[in-house]
């Protein structure tokens, strides 16, 4: 079992820059393949960004490449998400995910999900 609590959202405003947590409970954190999410209102929630358990290999969905950088530290339990040159489209609840299997992770099928944190882009 794992749980997850994300911090950091906020309310920036176009061109700014946040920086997402998301900490883990759960002695096999570690093993686990992580990932942020979005959904914005009166849209589906879409993967954002996947990270592999030994956080050598990541995915971004193109629109966040080059803006984004997903990393994890595993003492501390930990999966940050670094969102730089945010625009307004950014604008959404982001959630983190958790799963065994990086596969689900990327294909929104995570065994663990947090709460979610609230980001804001004014233009």
């Amino acid at each position: 079992q794992v749980q997850l609590v994300e911090s950091g959202g906020g309310l920036v405003q176009a061109g700014g820059s946040l920086r997402l947590s998301c900490v883990g409970s759960g002695r096999t954190f570690s093993s686990y393949a992580m990932g942020w999410f979005r959904q914005a209102p009166g849209k589906e929630r879409e993967f954002v960004a996947a990270i592999s358990w030994n956080g050598r290999s990541t995915d971004y969905r193109d629109s966040v490449k080059g803006r984004f950088t997903i990393s994890r530290d595993n003492v501390e339990k930990k999966v940050s998400l670094q969102m730089n040159n945010l625009k307004p489209e950014d604008t959404a609840v982001y959630y983190c995910a958790a799963d065994s299997r990086r596969t689900a992770v990327v294909d929104g099928r995570a065994d663990y999900w947090g709460q979610g944190t609230q980001v804001t882009v004014s233009s």
